[in-house]
């Protein structure tokens, strides 16, 4: 796994920051989460292949989360592009996407497929043979998800020194790769166990976007490997959260010690504080593995 952070700061854009905005990149997929202003720009510093962003997962309908949408999608449809484009949001996500669209006479020459979403549970929103998505029920002013990005398991990997002792004929490589015995040259059954090697931990990754302290998604992050969660304030001003549906740092080191999460990421630091590294160290203060996001920062799992 692979994450690039394209913006991770609060609100208003600056000169020198750019609102949330990332990627993920994982078993082939290039997944784009969230898409605040200034994102196609930033895509195009991280040298990102426009033609490869194939799904796009919007957490919530505040403009520092979409408000970048429309320009990419206008600007996939002056590329050329063919290829369908898949956006999972909040409902309404459709209705002003296309509204846009309508009233730029600019309607795209390839397929939107809108995947709007209401439910306040957990819900798998894609599935392949290498990776799940899942919603992460979060609690802001307005409906809000996050996304927990889930690899598979994948093949038995050959322990060749025993493939080749055990004489086996390169055709059946793949089925045991796959998990099954097989015969040998010399007609004697080879166990599986006896020639492969356990396939790598699949690895996990959750943003958790704008939201209060919501202790209940633990269960649904239990033992991620990498947590982006939502640092909007120091803890001297955790009276503005119940206010402003915010976290501190030390409520999202809290969510991630809760998880036994294999790190911790801290992003969308409101503007008013002069150093960043505030809140790694309050948040350092409950859970010693965090980081703090910045723009154009890559992380890799």
């Amino acid at each position: 796994m692979k994450l690039t952070i394209l913006g991770c700061y609060s609100a208003t854009p600056r000169t020198f920051n750019n609102p949330t905005s990332q990627l993920l990149e994982v078993k082939g997929h290039l997944f784009l989460v969230d898409c605040g202003e200034g994102t196609q720009v930033a895509l195009r510093k991280s040298k990102v292949k426009f033609a490869r962003v194939k799904h796009i997962f919007i957490s919530h309908l505040h403009g520092d989360h979409f408000y970048g949408l429309i320009g990419l999608i206008s600007t996939f449809r002056l590329l050329g592009r063919e290829a369908d484009l898949h956006i999972y949001g909040p409902k309404g996500i459709k209705e002003v996407t296309l509204l846009q669209l309508k009233l730029a006479n600019s309607y795209t020459n390839y397929n939107l497929i809108f995947h709007e979403l209401e439910t306040n549970e957990s819900t798998l929103l894609f599935n392949d043979e290498t990776i799940e998505v899942y919603t992460i029920p979060l609690n802001h002013r307005v409906y809000t998800n996050g996304f927990l990005f889930k690899e598979k398991t994948g093949e038995r990997k050959l322990n060749m020194d025993a493939v080749l002792q055990a004489n086996i004929h390169q055709s059946y490589y793949q089925k045991i790769k796959s998990g099954a015995d097989v015969t040998n040259e010399d007609g004697k059954i080879i166990r599986n166990a006896q020639v492969t090697l356990e396939a790598p931990t699949p690895k996990s990754y959750a943003f958790c976007s704008d939201t209060m302290y919501k202790p209940d998604i633990v269960p649904i992050i239990q033992n991620v490997t990498a947590l982006y969660h939502e640092s909007t304030f120091l803890d001297q001003h955790r009276h503005l959260c119940e206010k402003t549906k915010h976290s501190t740092a030390k409520q999202a080191a809290t969510i991630a010690k809760q998880a036994n999460a294999g790190q911790l990421i801290l992003g969308h630091f409101s503007t008013r504080y002069t150093s960043m590294e505030f809140f790694k160290e309050e948040a350092q203060e409950v859970f010693d593995k965090t980081e703090l996001a910045d723009d154009f920062k890559v992380f890799e799992f």
